[in-house]
């Protein structure tokens, strides 16, 4: 009998010791996937799950400091891998992730050490030789980083990026010659090389070969589309080339890519300035301004841009701040002296008249006032800060273009950049809805019916928003599947079936963006069958869809808009209590900016569903658009705490420029 119990208790053992393991290799599983997908936040979650069960096992530290990277939380990253390499110091993936933590920290040496021991374990791995080489050229060890490199150009001859870092370890010698030969040779062995076209394109800047410069950019440009420098410093070759109108079109092309760029609005307002455009290159120097308050080079520019539009008081503020900090600039106190004189203010006039003449006296009697030793010192912590050069373009001090790691989830949750646009619509679609940590699927009774009266020759549709892209795989099966419901459409005999078809028929043109076929198919639905709420429903957001279509042709869209309401509101005729289709009427007034009937059906949606992080979210910016951002920051803190992260982002933008 005891043995029989014995063997009882150690089944059940058994049993759950493997459904334990079971659950935690279904939670790595998750959260892999999840990292996959760039869903880091997510992920993060799951390997929590993990931890707080089996802390002793390396592989959720290591995933979660992966995730950690990619937030840009390399602090927290360094500290997981740090217990991962604690718990299995035989695995070099983990020397080499946290090498990367300590880079992004600059903390280069301790990297070096990293890939020390990675390349004990995996000498063969060639990343790790270059991340090296990478490493001591930041730590400007440029003689070791050549010896690195050449051994890793014998090995590697096909390693393209070894010939970029090389190319760019002799720029940082200012050796222009021996660059120049390693340039040649990169883009001989990869002529596809965008960073080595932009490196091409910086040394005929220097040399002032605006041609090839111009023609280098153009190349890097083609090859990497979403490099903000190449854009900006192509104007400055297209500038030189008076190609004015080029230039302009790239400074604005890389404001447009980065809203923040510093340099693009700097160099865009001395454009706008020498084009005679004061008023918006009076906007690019408020914009550099607002970052950098002490600007001289700016301020000054601003000063003359305010002078030339008759704005003489803001101009003498401009001039004053500027000649505070460099009491000899002769030109600022005669520029200031005549605003004074147009304001009727003849005393503070002739008194910075009479300090520029004396200083000219003084200057031919051989007595000229030095700056202090502090004020020198003051002017070197700046880059090239000359105020005689206000007129100059301006470049980055250090612009090494070798490759990046780029994501769409790079950065805090908060500090992402969020384009201040509503959610979409919710509409029909073949792909499960992914949104924030939303793991369950929207449930709408008229689509549930749908998709269970026919199990077996229906494919199932879903409620989404804003939709996944889909890859080249998935697009031939969508177009295959359209085909193949057509010839079942022509074959059908049965009206209900033939019916049934139109709707997935629809749905598949939806996905592949052919929306007017789309609403086509819904027509002749409708036309069976007019009391379809899924029909006007998806009809309507068709119409939105192809509203935004027109609106980038430059054609009113107006008209399809109102079409979109009459749908929306057909369908809600015969369903006041759907929330999606509140949101949805609530985001096509928001879009036409009547926002206090959108604010009227975002309410009614969040009544009906208080879960609804969209409308949430929606209801937030119209209420800020509507001048009424502490009520919007509270309802998009809601839609962030039910998991749409982009909210924070949004939250911090107005939460700042309140603060201002």
């Amino acid at each position: 009998m005891l043995y029989r119990h014995l063997i009882v208790y150690v089944c059940l053992f058994v049993s759950l010791t493997s459904t334990a393991q079971y659950n935690t290799d279904r939670l790595i599983i998750s959260g892999q996937i999840a990292y996959d997908n760039h869903d880091y936040v997510v992920a993060i979650q799951h390997f929590n799950n993990v931890l707080s069960g089996k802390p002793y096992l390396y592989e959720p530290w290591y995933y979660r400091g992966l995730c950690k990277l990619q937030l840009e939380d390399y602090v927290g990253a360094e500290s997981d891998f740090d217990e991962a390499i604690k718990l299995n110091p035989y695995v070099h993936q983990l020397f080499s992730a946290r090498a990367e933590s300590h880079i992004r920290l600059s903390k280069y040496e301790e990297a070096i050490d990293d890939y020390d021991n990675a390349l004990k374990l995996s000498p063969d791995e060639r990343g790790y030789w270059y991340n090296r080489a990478y490493c001591r050229f930041f730590m400007k060890d440029y003689p070791k980083t050549h010896e690195e490199l050449d051994y890793i150009v014998k090995r590697w001859p096909n390693l393209n990026n070894a010939y970029s870092l090389q190319t760019e370890v002799y720029l940082s010698e200012n050796d222009t010659v021996t660059a120049s030969k390693w340039l040649d040779k990169t883009l001989e062995h990869n002529p596809y090389d965008g960073s080595s076209w932009s490196i091409k394109g910086r040394l005929g800047l220097q040399q002032k070969n605006w041609m090839i410069a111009d023609s280098s950019f153009t190349k890097a440009i083609h090859y990497q589309p979403r490099v903000v420098n190449n854009y900006m410093y192509r104007a400055m070759a297209r500038v030189n080339l008076n190609k004015l109108r080029q230039a302009m079109e790239d400074y604005d092309k890389a404001i447009d890519m980065d809203p923040n760029n510093f340099l693009s609005h700097y160099n865009r307002g001395l454009l706008r300035q020498q084009l005679g455009d004061d008023n918006r290159a009076i906007e690019d120097f408020n914009f550099v301004l607002r970052f950098e308050p002490n600007n001289i080079l700016a301020l000054y520019n601003r000063a003359i841009l305010l002078d030339r539009t008759g704005n003489y008081r803001a101009a003498i503020a401009d001039y004053s701040v500027v000649i505070d900090r460099f009491p000899n600039f002769w030109t600022g106190l005669m520029s200031r002296a005549a605003c004074y004189r147009k304001l009727g203010m003849t005393a503070k006039a002739e008194l910075d008249e009479f300090k520029v003449m004396k200083a000219q006296i003084d200057k031919q009697q051989g007595i000229q006032q030095r700056w202090s030793k502090s004020k020198l010192r003051e002017v070197r912590k700046m880059s090239d800060i000359d105020v005689e050069k206000y007129d100059q373009w301006v470049v980055v001090d250090e612009d090494v273009v070798t490759p990046q790691y780029n994501s769409d989830y790079r950065g805090a949750i908060q500090n992402r950049v969020v384009e201040n646009v509503f959610m979409p619509l919710f509409s029909l679609s073949y792909m499960p809805y992914v949104g924030g940590i939303r793991t369950s699927q929207i449930i709408v009774q008229e689509l549930e019916a749908y998709n269970n009266h026919n199990k077996k020759t229906l494919r199932k549709i879903y409620v989404t928003c804003k939709p996944a892209s889909i890859n080249e795989k998935m697009t031939k099966a969508f177009f295959n599947s359209i085909d193949s419901i057509t010839t079942a459409i022509s074959n059908s005999h049965d009206i209900k079936t033939a019916t049934d078809l139109l709707m997935q028929r629809a749905v598949a043109h939806v996905t592949t963006h052919n929306f007017s076929e789309a609403i086509n198919d819904l027509n002749d639905y409708l036309h069976i069958d007019s009391t379809n709420v899924l029909a006007f429903w998806e009809r309507a957001y068709c119409h939105v869809m192809m509203s935004e279509f027109d609106g980038t042709q430059g054609t009113e869209g107006k008209l399809r808009l109102q079409v979109a309401l009459n749908d929306l509101n057909e369908a809600l005729s015969f369903n006041e209590n759907n929330a999606y289709l509140h949101y949805n009427i609530a985001t096509v007034y928001a879009i036409q900016k009547e926002y206090n009937t959108a604010i009227d059906h975002y309410r009614k949606a969040i009544q009906l569903n208080g879960n609804l992080a969209e409308a949430y979210y929606n209801l937030g910016l119209v209420l800020i658009f509507n001048n009424n951002k502490n009520e919007g920051i509270k309802e998009l803190s809601k839609a962030g705490e039910l998991g749409l992260y982009d909210a924070y982002s949004v939250m911090k933008h107005y939460t700042t420029e309140k603060e201002k």
